[in-house]
This record gives structure tokens, sequence and C-alpha cells, in this order.
């Protein structure tokens, strides 16, 4: 009889714990800019909200595991509902929906594939998720078709730009050797 392995590590999850402190301290920022933005210039709300792709991808991009992206989401909401607790749902159910997303692409590859393309699949399907949501949300059918355009855009391109951010701080970490990838046992592979 074999002893069972943990799916997350201790290390895995103290790595997971530390990004998304770091990324939760940016989506907070992010949180707090969001009624300036929303105020000012609602049709670029999602380069603010793609932020919020950070936690999951720089996981993935280091550790290369199952459940990374989602667990460090959640780690990265409870740090950004510091800065408004008011907001403590909206940035947990957030956490949730891109975690789930970019879980599910990786699930759909079997957790085999790591190139840019998959990164970049989970970042537009979150793209065109928030610009759907935020469309009706926030009312935007009422803003001349300029704004209308300018939003559909930005909304899919914000996940996209803040990806290739946290690829390439995820790569830059593996670079400098902060996390090593963790070879799964054999029997984890059936």
């Amino acid at each position: 009889m074999s002893i069972p392995t943990t799916l997350l590590s201790t290390r895995t999850l103290l790595v997971c714990a530390a990004i998304g402190v770091a990324t939760g301290i940016l989506g907070g920022v992010a949180g707090l800019l969001t009624p300036v933005v929303l105020l000012g210039a609602p049709y670029l709300y999602g380069l603010l909200l793609g932020s919020h792709v950070l936690p999951g991808i720089i996981a993935q991009e280091v550790l290369r595991r199952p459940l990374v992206a989602i667990v460090t989401h959640v780690f990265a909401a409870l740090i950004a509902s510091a800065f408004n607790p008011a907001w403590a749902l909206r940035f947990v159910g957030t956490a949730l929906l891109f975690g789930a997303i970019q879980e599910g692409v990786a699930a759909l590859t079997r957790y085999r594939a790591w190139g840019a393309w998959r990164f970049f699949t989970s970042a537009a399907l979150i793209g065109v998720v928030v610009a759907a949501v935020v469309f009706l949300a926030a009312h935007l059918a009422t803003f001349p078709g300029w704004a209308q355009a300018v939003y559909l855009v930005v909304s899919v391109v914000g996940p996209v730009v803040w990806t290739a951010v946290g690829l390439a701080v995820g790569s830059a970490l593996t670079r400098a050797g902060v996390a090593r990838r963790e070879v799964p046992p054999p029997s984890s592979y059936r």
C-alpha cells in the first residue's frame, strides 16, 4: 500500500500564498480605483478589472500544477478585501470565476500544455465574460456607440495585457529560482 500524496504540498501552498499576497495588494488598489474609473471613464473598466487575472497566471506559470490558480486567487481576494471589506464578496466572486476559467482551460489540456497560447486563451475567455457581465451591470447600452466599442475592446484586451505581464513576472520568478517546479510522483499520472 502506498502513502497517498497530497495534491498541493505545503511548499506549493506557501508559494500560492506569497503570490496571492503580492497580487492581492494590487487587486486592492484596483478596487480602490474602481469608483474613480466608473465615474470618470467606465469604458476603461475592463483594463482595471483585467488586473485580477494576475494571481492565477503567475501561479500557473511558476508552479504548473492543478488548482494553484484558484487557490492563489482566493488568497489574493482575501488580501484585496482588506482594502475594501464592503467588496469582499465581489473580490471572492471574481477570484472564483477567474480562477475557475484558468483552471478549466488548464484542465482541458490535462495540465500538460503550458505554452503562452493556453494562458492567452483563458485571458480571452475572461475578457469576453467581463465584457458581457459589466456591459449589462453598468448599463453601457446607454452610452454612445464609440464608448460601447471602446469598452468591449478594452474588456477583452485588458485581461490579455495583464496576462502578458503575469507571464513575464512568472518567468522572471522561475529564472530567479524563487520556486522550483515539483515533479509529481509517477503514481499520480494514472
